[in-house]
């Protein structure tokens, strides 16, 4: 599937020239003709027509929410002698800790799971675990754009961007790719993490605020009737259209365009969307609405629901902020810490799974969750029980459509430190992650700087099979 040359870029290239320009009416009028976010086919039949990613902002440690460690128990309080070279900003490496939650086996499957997830724990059978996930960065803000983008450096399309190139949009009066950050900022990097790169600007992702409007000026101006408002949008894509015309190799315009139009219909549709007035007590209650701990990413995965009915293909949620104590980033105490935040998002997302389930939802949609990395086994110092970066091995997890759910695949080594069992490289998530999606990761591509480049890079990635229902 590359698409990285539409009929109007090829004609123009190869013909060129004067040649070029004869065909640009023509051209111009087959390039506003089909919708850069028109649904397209997969490769093969999808297992899943949505992607929620649920993303842990700062690094969940693995050893306190997925991956129960024993051994620290054991050695709780020793000096580490291994040989993991771990950590960030040459910070000490502390003595081993345990994790001060318990771990229980949940469902027919006995996975075992943190009391840190009371809530999502009661849905264990649905969940695979990928305890031997590993990275290529220790710092934050390359960890984000590399679980986002696939490379550590910036410029990258993002996995939504991917997705909406790849498969466009079933809903065109709303964004295919749709992020909702936490009202405390962030995440590091800030749009970097859901940009299209260097692919056209109609594939990036559109960011709903945390409160009020989901997107400043999207209601039609006081004074200012329907009618006008749409002669004055006329207009306005009448002049660029012509401007197209003399320049249709210019995809931005093509974009910007479009996002004009988008923007216009967007009015009612998105507005509907966010209202959560009409919904009943019930639901209210089970999102966690009524509570300040749980209202705001409560508040997320209810709209989640909504946007997953109308048709929107990708949905990124941010749980932590943009500055490090607003994070998922333990340094300094990790039980308090991920106490907040797994408190915060818990039950939202085990009510977002049920009530997938209670719409006919479920069974077409793909939920992940997992930060950039996760943490050390090891505290940063006697009597301070926070957790430095671990990058080596941690923990995400899959569930809904296509997932075989109730397991745990590979595992870290004794105290989860390393990856050492069936491991896990972050593009190999995404080579999943878009196997799920009806998209093989090798044949999607986008032509760039006479490269045909992939979100999966040229390395040789694999789809996770044991994950796969």
């Amino acid at each position: 599937m590359n698409r990285s040359l539409t009929r109007r870029e090829y004609l123009m290239r190869a013909t060129g020239g004067f040649a070029g320009l004869a065909l640009a009416d023509l051209l111009a009028a087959d390039a506003m003709a089909a919708s850069p976010l028109a649904e397209k086919r997969p490769h093969f039949p999808a297992k899943a027509k949505h992607c929620v990613f649920l993303f842990m902002n700062g690094g969940p440690s693995q050893v306190d929410t997925f991956d129960p460690k024993p051994a620290l128990k054991k050695y709780h309080g020793m000096p580490y002698t291994g040989d993991a070279k771990v950590g960030s900003n040459g910070r000490a490496v502390g003595h081993l800790m345990q994790s001060p939650f318990e771990f229980k086996k949940h469902g027919q499957s006995g996975l075992e799971i943190s009391s840190l997830f009371p809530h999502v724990a009661m849905h264990a059978d649905d969940l695979c675990v990928i305890r031997s996930m590993h990275a290529d960065t220790a710092a934050h803000a390359s960890g984000c754009l590399q679980m986002n983008t696939g490379s550590i450096f910036i410029g990258k399309p993002s996995l939504g961007s991917w997705l909406n190139y790849g498969l466009g949009s079933a809903n065109q009066d709303l964004p295919g790719f749709v992020v909702m950050t936490d009202p405390r900022g962030g995440p590091i990097g800030s749009a970097s993490n859901w940009t299209a790169g260097y692919m056209p600007a109609a594939y990036q992702g559109t960011l709903f605020r945390s409160g009020g409007p989901p997107l400043l000026d999207l209601a039609t101006p006081e004074g200012t009737s329907e009618r006008t408002q749409r002669r004055s949008l006329d207009l306005l894509k009448s002049l660029n259209e012509t401007h197209l015309m003399r320049h249709p190799e210019e995809t931005e315009l093509m974009a910007r365009i479009e996002s004009y139009e988008l923007a216009y219909r967007m009015q009612t549709e998105a507005m509907s969307v966010v209202d959560l007035e009409n919904e009943d007590a019930a639901t209210r209650e089970m999102y966690g609405l009524n509570d300040k701990r749980t209202a705001d990413f409560g508040r997320k995965c209810l709209i989640t629901r909504k946007l997953i009915e109308k048709g929107v293909r990708f949905i990124q949620l941010y749980s932590g902020g943009g500055h490090i104590e607003d994070t998922w980033d333990g340094h300094n105490d990790c039980i308090t810490n991920h106490t907040l935040h797994a408190g915060e998002t818990d039950q939202p997302i085990a009510a977002l799974i049920a009530d997938l389930k209670r719409t006919g939802l479920w069974d077409e949609t793909l939920l992940v969750w997992g930060g950039e990395f996760g943490r050390t086994p090891t505290s940063e110092g006697v009597g301070k029980p926070g957790r430095d970066h671990d990058w080596h091995g941690f923990s995400m997890w899959l569930a809904g459509a296509g997932v075989k759910g109730g397991q745990a695949i590979g595992a870290t080594d004794e105290l989860g430190f390393k990856a050492v069992e069936e491991r896990c490289h972050v593009s190999d998530l995404h080579a999943t992650i878009l196997h799920l999606m009806g998209i093989d990761h090798s044949r999607l591509s986008y032509l760039h700087q006479g490269l045909a480049q992939r979100l999966t890079g040229v390395e040789d990635r694999r789809v996770i099979a044991k994950a796969l229902a």
